[in-house]
C-alpha cells in the first residue's frame, strides 16, 4: 500500500510519472505539499479513474492547465529504480522505437515486490521479567531466549518443543514479550575469497586480464573466445569474484533455463552457495522475493534469461553474457530486443566491463573485435589435455536405407562401439516431436494448424499416442481415425523424423539400451533439466537424442561419440543468417564430444557435403568460415556492414491488414541510403489466427534507421484491430 513521504514544506510541485503501460511516455501529476518523492520512487497515481504504480521519471514537463492536473496518492516503500535502470529504459524504448511505459514494464515486472515482505512476528525476553513459578515447559522456552536472541515464534515453539498457548502464558505473566524480526535473508553471500580451481597456462592470462578489466572499473568489452571444453565458465567466475571483492553485483546471462542446472552445481562448487536466479519458472513467490532482493542490493549474484537484465540493480558492477552468439537472447513478442546487445549498452550507461562469452562469436561481435571496439581474450586448447573430436561426414546421397530409417551404416557402426567400450553417445536432430508431418496416403491431405501458416507436428511421447500439434500456437488435436478429408481409414502416415521417432529407432537398433530424450517438450524447466544431467553424469543413460536445448553448455566425460542427424536442417531458406547460425550450432553440438579422459569423434550426417558450412565444420576452419562468410555479408551491406530493420503488420482481418501495407507502402519516405522491400506475406502469413504482411528496410551503417521510422510510422493511422510491431535488427524473418 502508498505511504506518506516525508513532510515537504510548501506549495505542490509538478512532477512526472512514467508508468508501466503501452504509452509514449511519462504523465505530468502534483505532488502534494504533505508527500516527498525523488525520481525514481514509486509512486501510486490515478489513471482513468483507477489507481495506478508508476516511477517517478523527473520533473513535470509544463504545459497542462493545473486544473487537469490530479495528485499523486501516496509513495511505495520499495527501494528507487536506479537512474541507471531509468536511463537504460529511455535508450532501449528510443532504440527498439517502442513505448517508454512497455520497457517500464519488463523493470517492473513483479508489481508484488513494491510491497514490503510481512514483518515475522518473535518472543524476546522482556526487559524486566517478574519473578514466577515455571512449568518445564516454560523453562524450556526461558533457557532458549536466555542463550540466544530473540526467535520467531515458530522456531521458538518448535525447538522449545511447546505449544502456542505456553508461549501466550509467559507473554502475559510478562516474562517475554513480542517483537518483529527482521526477515530471513533470502540469499546467503557467495564466498569470493574461496579458493578456485587450478587455471591452466591457458586459462591463467585470461582470467588475469578479466580481473583486471573488474579491478580497473569503466566500461569495456572483453570477449571470452575459447573453443568447447576450455574452460570459459571458470574463467570468467574469476571476474565474478573480482566484482564480489569488490562489493558489486554480478550479473550473468544465460540463453536457456534448461543450461541453468549444470552451471548452478558448478557456480556452488566454486563459490559455496546458490545465485539468485531469474526465468519463467520461478514460482510467483520467488520471483517476488528475488525481485526485491536485486533491488536492495541483498542478491549479489544473479543468473538469469534475457529478462533479468532490466531488474533494478543499485550496484551492479560486471554482465557476463554466455553463450553471447545465441539466438534466444533476441525477444520477438511485445518489446523486440536483443539481449546481448542490450547487455553492451547497459554496461555503458552503467560504467562497468561486459564479458560476451563463446566458442562461436557472431558475426557483430567478430566484427567489433576487427576495428577494436572490443577487446577479447582466447582459449584455443581444451582444459586438462583433452583434445578436440575428430569429425566424419556421410554423405547420406550415397546411403540405401528404409523408408523408417534414418542412422546411417557408419553412425550406427560407432554407436556399437562406442556402448560396447562402456561410453555415452548424443544423437542431434534440431526438430521436436515424433514427425513434423502428417499426410494422408490415399489423397494427400496434410494436417495444418487452423490459426497458423504452419504443418501440426506429431507428438508420441504421451502414452503412444498421435497428438498433433503447432509449435507456434500450442494449438493441439488428437490424431484421428479417419482422414478428414477422404475419410480413409488407417490411412494417416507420419513423414520424417523427430527426436521421438529417432528415440524409437535407437530402441530397435540397440534393445535394452538407456536413452533419454532431450527436448523443450521432455525438459520443461530447470528441475526436469537437473534430473536429466544427474542421470547422464551417473552413467544411468547411454544415448541421448536432443534437439539444440543439449547442443550448447554441457560437459559430460563420459559422451565420447555425438551423432548429427540432419546437417542440413537451417541451411535453406532466406534466412541471411542461415549459414552462421548452422554452424555455430553444429560446433557447439560437436564440442559436447571427448571433454574427458577418452577421445571424442562426431559423424556428421549431410545431403551436400560440399557446402562451405560442412567443409569448415569437418576441417576445423572456423576462422577461415567466418571470415568467408563475413566478406559476403559486406559485399551485399548486411549486418554487421549494414542495418535492417522489419515491420510486421498484423491483423485477424485479411483485407484490413493488406490495406494497411498499401498504405504503409505509399507512405514510405524517400531518403539516401535506404531502400524499402515489400510489403509481402510473412513466411508465417497466419499467425495465431493474425495475418501477417512485412516490410524490410535495408539502410546503409550511417543511417539513422530509427528516425527513419518514427517517420514512416508517424504518417500513418494503424486501424484499433491491427498491430505494427518493429522490429530494429531483426534475427528472425519468419
Amino acid at each position: 500500500m502508498p505511504i506518506p513521504g516525508a513532510s515537504s514544506p510548501g506549495a505542490a510541485r509538478r512532477i512526472s510519472v512514467l508508468l508501466p503501460l503501452p504509452l509514449a511516455g511519462p504523465y505530468d501529476y502534483r505532488l502534494p505539499p504533505h508527500l516527498a518523492a525523488a525520481a525514481g520512487d514509486f509512486v501510486s497515481v490515478p489513471l482513468g479513474g483507477r489507481p495506478r504504480v508508476g516511477v517517478v521519471w523527473g520533473e513535470a514537463a509544463g504545459g497542462i492547465e493545473e486544473a487537469r492536473l490530479k495528485d499523486v496518492a501516496g509513495r511505495l516503500d520499495a527501494p528507487p529504480l536506479p537512474e541507471v535502470s531509468r536511463a537504460f529504459v529511455d535508450w532501449v524504448a528510443r532504440y527498439t522505437v517502442s513505448a517508454q511505459g512497455a520497457v517500464l514494464r519488463m523493470a517492473m515486472s513483479v508489481p508484488d515486490a513494491l510491497t514490503p515482505p510481512a514483518q515475522v512476528v518473535g518472543y524476546g525476553m522482556a526487559p524486566h521479567a517478574p519473578e514466577v513459578r515455571f512449568t518445564r515447559a516454560r523453562r524450556r522456552v526461558v533457557n532458549l531466549l536466555a542463550e540466544g536472541p530473540a526467535r520467531a515464534a515458530a522456531e521458538l515453539a518448535r525447538e522449545a518443543g511447546v505449544g502456542p498457548s505456553v508461549l501466550a502464558g509467559l507473554v502475559a505473566a510478562g516474562v517475554i514479550e513480542r517483537v518483529e524480526l527482521p526477515p530471513a535473508p533470502t540469499f546467503a553471500v557467495p564466498d569470493w575469497a574461496r579458493p578456485g580451481p587450478d587455471l591452466s597456462a591457458d586459462q591463467g592470462p585470461a582470467a588475469a586480464e578479466l580481473r583486471r578489466r573488474v579491478a580497473e572499473g569503466g566500461f569495456s568489452v572483453t570477449v571470452l573466445d575459447g573453443v568447447p571444453g576450455s574452460g570459459k565458465t571458470e574463467v570468467y567466475f574469476e571476474a565474478v569474484a573480482e566484482a564480489l571483492a569488490r562489493g558489486r553485483q554480478a550479473l550473468v546471462l544465460l540463453p536457456e533455463i534448461a543450461l541453468t542446472a549444470q552451471w548452478l552445481g558448478r557456480f556452488t562448487a566454486r563459490f559455496g552457495v546458490a545465485p539468485a536466479e531469474w526465468h519463467s519458472e520461478l514460482s510467483p513467490a520467488r520471483r517476488r522475493a528475488t525481485w526485491r532482493a536485486v533491488a536492495t542490493g541483498e542478491a549479489r549474484v544473479v543468473v538469469g534469461a534475457r529478462s533479468a537484465l532490466f531488474l533494478p540493480y543499485p550496484e551492479l558492477g560486471l554482465i557476463v553474457i554466455d553463450e553471447e552468439h545465441d539466438a534466444a537472447f533476441k525477444q520477438e513478442d511485445g518489446v523486440v530486443y536483443n539481449a546481448r546487445d542490450m547487455a553492451v549498452v547497459r554496461a555503458r550507461l552503467g560504467d562497468i566491463p561486459v564479458v560476451p562469452v563463446s566458442a562461436t562469436p557472431s558475426l557483430e561481435t567478430l566484427s567489433n573485435i576487427e576495428v577494436g571496439r572490443y577487446g577479447g581474450v582466447h582459449l584455443p586448447n581444451r582444459h586438462a589435455g583433452a583434445s578436440l573430436p575428430t569429425i566424419s561426414v556421410v554423405d547420406m546421397r550415397a546411403q540405401t536405407l528404409p523408408a523408417d530409417r534414418w542412422l546411417s551404416a557408419e553412425l550406427r557402426q560407432a554407436m556399437a562401439a562406442t556402448l560396447a567400450a562402456g561410453g555415452q553417445a548424443m544423437l542431434f536432430l534440431n526438430r521436436r516431436g515424433y514427425a513434423p508431418l502428417t499426410l494422408c496416403r490415399r489423397c494427400g491431405h496434410r494436417f495444418q494448424c487452423p490459426r497458423c501458416t504452419a504443418w501440426l507436428v506429431e507428438h508420441r511421447y504421451r502414452n503412444g499416442t498421435p497428438r498433433l500439434q503447432c509449435h507456434h500456437c500450442g494449438y493441439f488435436a488428437t490424431a484421428p481415425a479417419l482422414c478428414p478429408s477422404c475419410a480413409a481409414p488407417d490411412s494417416l502416415v507420419a513423414c520424417g523424423p523427430g527426436v521421438e521417432r529417432l528415440a524409437e529407432e535407437v530402441d530397435a537398433l540397440f534393445p535394452g539400451v538407456r536413452r533419454a530424450v532431450a527436448a523443450s517438450d521432455t525438459l520443461t524447466g530447470p528441475g526436469a533439466a537437473e534430473a536429466l544431467i544427474r542421470a547422464i553424469e551417473a552413467h544411468e543413460v547411454d544415448v541421448i537424442v536432443g534437439t539444440q536445448i543439449v547442443a550448447k553448455g554441457y560437459h559430460f566425460p563420459l559422451l565420447t561419440l555425438v551423432g548429427v542427424v540432419d546437417a542440413d536442417l537451417g541451411l535453406s531458406g532466406g534466412d541471411l543468417r542461415a549459414a552462421e547460425r548452422t554452424y555455430q550450432l553444429l560446433y557447439q553440438v560437436a564440442g559436447r564430444a571427448g571433454r574427458g579422459v577418452d577421445p571424442g569423434h562426431v559423424v556428421v550426417q549431410t545431403y551436400v557435403p560440399g557446402h562451405p558450412v560442412i567443409a569448415a565444420l569437418a576441417a576445423g576452419e572456423r576462422d577461415r568460415f567466418f571470415a568467408a562468410e563475413s566478406e559476403a555479408r559486406r559485399a551485399a551491406g548486411m549486418p554487421p556492414f549494414g542495418r535492417l530493420a522489419a515491420l510486421i503488420l498484423a491483423d485477424a482481418d485479411e483485407d484490413r491488414v493488406d490495406a494497411l501495407a498499401r498504405e504503409l507502402a505509399r507512405a514510405a519516405p524517400r531518403q539516401s541510403g535506404v531502400e524499402v522491400l515489400g510489403p509481402a506475406p510473412a513466411p508465417l502469413a497466419l499467425l495465431r489466427g493474425r495475418h501477417r504482411r512485412r516490410f524490410l528496410v535495408k539502410a546503409e551503417k550511417t543511417v539513422n534507421l530509427q528516425a527513419y521510422v518514427r517517420r514512416w510510422l508517424a504518417g500513418v493511422k494503424v486501424p484499433g484491430g491491427a498491430r505494427v510491431t518493429v522490429d530494429i535488427d531483426p534475427y528472425s524473418f519468419l
